[in-house]
């Protein structure tokens, strides 16, 4: 059963999803007119003014700076790590370069996921927000059937499972590297993110904005002082990528059995994995975002793709391949057993054995803030699916702490395995929605447009379908 899931789920990422990722993404780029390029520094500066102005929102909802902090806790975790490096692995060093390459066009993809979700967003009785692809595919494509079923499998696959696979990586991660107990390292780790989920919405935005840049920020330092101390190999190393992406045969890959297609394949999936661009999960935490109109929260969730692999994921590959962590001589198919201990003994090269301490504490900063991201985004399927009954919350809450102390107990690479089955089977849905949703992404953004040539923001409104009509100046 274990291999059919293995089977499954690499044909699904590796083929199916593969293509289909990439071609939203380059489809709403076209059809948005490349808004990586005009977007994401303008919107960077507003969020940095507006975390400078600190202002309060009312309960039930999120700043904009807590949406995407909220986001990156999902987006970085084991994957920006140990994804990675298996990608360099299995693909060589010209996975880098794919990997870049399809986030620059899931920036576009994101930003539609991000606008649709603050549009079909709902008020729950107690005066939350709540939102995402189970909600626009139900509201806004008006099939109730693909939305419960993309309901399902990203509550199994990020709420679930997901949670196991992350529980696994944290108590794994403080045993081998500080000796802890794995009883009490996960006993701790139930602990904390039950003091953080009991505590609501309003809790879990407020550990995500404090936690979140710290651990991002701390970890991309690790990395440039590694780069700066190896800086001599900067330009060989880029040249390699570059090299790699388009001639493996150049660097060895050819004896060694890595192609084109593998470089591709590997560095793609990994990077859409890691990003989670067009999953459907990041959606969750910006429709709850309060803003003047939904296309500036498209453009905030740009900005968390950039943190999420530009930053990221591209540090983790650098040091990897600048220290020379990455050995061409070592065949693929052996290297990619050993991607954790690769990232790790880049970081011991760097530091010493401070290093290896340092990445057990980065991966499980990683790891714990994407268990409180996940748990999120499956909460707000619970509330579509059950009407937003409380019983039905409350003993989801309590199902999650029970999966984090079952993780722990079983084969990291067998719940690797049926969680990138579920997250496969979960972005198919959203990947519908969003290609026959994304003309009003299209008008969502020329209306942000003309609502700023003319000096003001207001709220748009769907019902009349407008991206089929002229709208009319007020």
């Amino acid at each position: 059963m274990i291999n059919f899931i293995r089977i499954l789920g690499g044909f699904l990422w590796d083929y199916i999803l593969l293509f289909a990722l990439m071609g939203v993404g380059i489809y709403m780029t076209i059809l948005l007119r490349f808004p990586q390029f005009t977007r994401v520094i303008p919107a960077l500066k507003k969020l940095i003014v507006e975390i400078k102005e600190n202002k309060p929102v009312e309960s039930g909802r999120m700043t904009p700076f807590q949406s995407l902090a909220t986001a990156v806790a999902a987006q970085v975790g084991t994957g920006n790590i140990v994804g990675v490096a298996s990608a360099i692995a299995a693909g060589g060093p010209g996975a880098a370069f794919w990997m870049i390459f399809s986030a620059f066009f899931g920036m576009s993809t994101i930003f539609s996921e991000a606008v649709l979700s603050q549009v079909y967003r709902r008020t729950t009785e107690s005066g939350e927000l709540c939102g995402g692809p189970a909600y626009y595919i139900q509201d806004g494509l008006n099939n109730k059937l693909l939305s419960y079923l993309f309901a399902v499998f990203t509550i199994l696959a990020l709420g679930l499972v997901g949670i196991m696979v992350q529980s696994n990586a944290v108590v794994g991660s403080l045993s081998e590297s500080f000796g802890f107990p794995k009883p009490w390292a996960t006993i701790g780790l139930m602990v904390i993110v039950g003091i953080v989920l009991t505590g609501g919405m309003n809790r879990i935005a407020g550990f995500s904005e404090k936690v979140v840049p710290v651990m991002a920020g701390i970890y991309i330092l690790g990395c440039f002082i590694i780069i700066i101390i190896n800086i001599r190999y900067l330009i060989p190393t880029l040249q390699i990528i570059v090299s790699g992406a388009f001639s493996p045969q150049a660097i060895g890959g050819g004896v060694l059995g890595i192609t084109v297609q593998q470089a591709i394949r590997f560095g793609i999936a990994r990077g859409l994995f890691s990003n989670e661009a067009g999953m459907g999960s990041t959606p969750h935490s910006h429709a709850v975002a309060h803003t003047d109109h939904p296309a500036e929260q498209g453009f905030i969730a740009m900005i968390g793709v950039f943190i999420s692999t530009f930053l990221i994921c591209t540090s983790t590959a650098m040091i990897n391949l600048m220290t020379g962590s990455y050995n061409p001589g070592i065949p693929a198919s052996e290297m990619a057993k050993n991607a954790t201990l690769m990232t790790q003994d880049a970081f011991v090269k760097g530091f010493g054995t401070f290093g290896g301490a340092f990445l057990s504490v980065s991966l499980t900063s990683f790891a714990l803030t994407t268990i409180v991201g996940w748990y999120f985004f499956a909460e707000s399927n619970v509330k579509l699916i059950f009407n937003n009954r409380k019983p039905f919350i409350v003993g989801y809450k309590i199902i999650a702490l029970v999966f984090i102390v079952l993780g722990p107990m079983i084969d990291g690479d067998v719940v690797w395995s049926i969680s990138d089955l579920f997250t496969g089977l979960m972005a198919l849905p959203n990947i519908i929605a969003l290609i026959f949703l994304a003309k009003e992404s299209q008008w969502l953004l020329k209306d942000y447009d003309r609502c700023v040539q003319n000096g003001y923001l207001e709220w748009p409104d769907l019902k009349a379908k407008p991206w089929k009509t002229k709208r009319e100046k007020n």
